[in-house]
């Protein structure tokens, strides 16, 4: 899991155009990834491999259905606003309010390489978009205010030198 400060987050991803047994292993060390740090949710970038893939993890939106990966995911379409708070794996630590979709449906590919069309509602938009955002390489901080950035500057700070740290 690479941390803020790593260039991989500011990385626009590239679209997959096809299914490798490579690719294939790799979307389930995302997801392993994602549920080893108790993620709602794992950007490709995230893990440092900017290629167009999240892993999602809806039970913990408390929605029955096992996690998957969404491949070159677009959002489709959107409905309503809630602002709720928000936090990031690559960005411990930081919690902020933020309005986003309450509805959204996203399509893509499956890890078979099938077109998908998945739809969320409150926790789970949220966090398919946040996902989706890494993707163009856009972290949620990104999205606030500049006097709300301000407030995180410190720890930001120190998400960079420890990252720099580990890649040293």
């Amino acid at each position: 899991m690479v941390l803020y400060g790593h260039p991989a987050l500011r990385t626009k991803s590239r679209l997959i155009a096809e299914i490798t047994p490579e690719l294939v292993q790799f979307l389930e060390d995302l997801k392993a990834s994602m549920l080893t740090h108790d993620g709602i949710g794992l950007a490709a970038n995230q893990v440092a491999e900017p290629v167009a893939a999240v892993a999602i993890n809806p039970c913990a939106a408390d929605v029955d259905r096992e996690p998957y990966c969404i491949l070159n995911p677009q959002v489709a379409a959107t409905e309503g606003l809630i602002e709720a708070e928000e936090g990031c794996l690559s960005l411990p630590g930081l919690f902020d309010f933020l309005p986003r979709p309450e509805f959204v449906r996203v399509t893509g590919m499956d890890e078979d390489g099938r077109p998908i069309t998945v739809e969320g509602t409150r926790l789970l938009a949220r966090a398919m978009l946040h996902e989706i955002d890494h993707l163009d390489a856009v972290l949620f901080v990104d999205r606030l205010s500049e006097s709300r950035r301000r407030m995180f500057s410190t720890r930001l700070k120190e998400l960079e030198t420890q990252e720099a740290s580990q890649c040293a």
